[in-house]
């Protein structure tokens, strides 16, 4: 009988580390995806913001001049050397591949729990990158606090699944 709680227990664990997981390998998916339209996503914003038919930052302020000045920035760049969007394009290809890693600890997380670590890694090194590149590439203190979140928010799914993985290994001990 016991034996059979423990079954029912650890299956109860795999469905919920998937489920985390699943919402993280989403979150890599998103970030991939938006990465291709840059230039179309800018547009978008600047329109949202109301100044979508604004062609310079001058006379803005906060983030409609965050907006617009990189969005003129990259018009003024894909019209001159299309060629440095490809460097997105493989930002977002970098961001399908890491979550075609995560399919492993899907489908076993307790064999694969040392994708989950490595996640955590690469979450904890988000904050040192924005914090330090930020400066340096002129980037908003706000905005390079956008970009830390991605790193806090992607570390709690990945948390959570890794203490079920505990919860399961100490079940099979």
């Amino acid at each position: 009988m016991k034996l059979d709680s423990n079954s029912d227990t650890s299956a109860r664990y795999v469905s919920q580390i998937r489920c985390l997981i699943g919402l993280f390998i989403a979150g890599l998916v998103i970030s991939g995806i938006t990465a291709f339209p840059l230039l179309h996503e800018l547009n978008l914003l600047a329109e949202m913001l109301g100044v979508g038919e604004v062609q310079h930052p001058d006379g803005h302020t906060g983030l409609a001049f965050w907006i617009l000045g990189v969005r003129e920035g990259l018009q003024l760049t894909y019209s001159r050397y299309p060629f440095i969007a490809y460097g997105t394009d493989w930002l977002a290809f970098g961001h399908l591949m890491i979550a075609v890693f995560f399919i492993g600890p899907f489908i076993d997380p307790v064999r694969n729990r040392w994708c989950l670590d490595a996640g955590l890694i690469a979450c904890a090194g988000v904050i040192p990158l924005a914090l330090i590149c930020g400066p340096i590439r002129q980037i908003p203190f706000y905005w390079r606090l956008i970009d830390c979140s991605f790193g806090v928010f992607g570390c709690v799914p990945l948390l959570l699944a890794l203490r079920l993985v505990r919860k399961i290994e100490n079940i099979r001990s």
